[in-house]
């Protein structure tokens, strides 16, 4: 399974984005504030530009894998080796507030929200179980 992020509607404190799996529009996304960080940028360079619970996490090429997340005490997609960023997870959520760094999935129904969050990361989970539980991502 191949997931794209293209990001759409960068505003002041959040991101929007166009979430394609298999080259087709699944939904939307809400991230933290695009700061213009790179995956080529070295840890150093993402650490100084980063703000903490308010910074989309850099564009560039991930794998996703389902792992236990403690915190959820579920298996949940986890975005692996992102530099400076820890617990990179895709889940539910409406607002950035709901993100920190994370990527939140559902449909853009209204300015500055997404909606439908928890029956569309339920169908995207069912989606990476269905590829074994791994999948690529890009985020452009």
């Amino acid at each position: 399974m191949k997931v794209l992020i293209e990001r759409a509607w960068k505003k002041e404190t959040y991101t929007i984005g166009r979430v394609y799996v298999d080259g087709k529009l699944f939904c939307n996304s809400m991230e933290d504030k695009d700061r213009g960080l790179r995956q080529s940028m070295t840890e150093a360079e993402v650490s100084r530009m980063k703000v903490y619970g308010m910074t989309a996490i850099p564009t560039g090429k991930y794998v996703v894998k389902m792992t236990y997340s403690p915190k959820y005490k579920r298996n949940m997609p986890e975005v692996k080796d992102v530099k400076g960023f820890t617990g990179i997870r895709i889940h539910s959520g409406n607002t950035a507030e709901d993100s920190l760094g994370c990527i939140l999935l559902g449909h853009n129904k209204q300015k500055g929200m997404i909606l439908e969050s928890r029956k569309t990361c339920a169908e995207f989970e069912r989606m990476l179980v269905a590829a074994k539980g791994v999948c690529e991502l890009e985020i452009r």
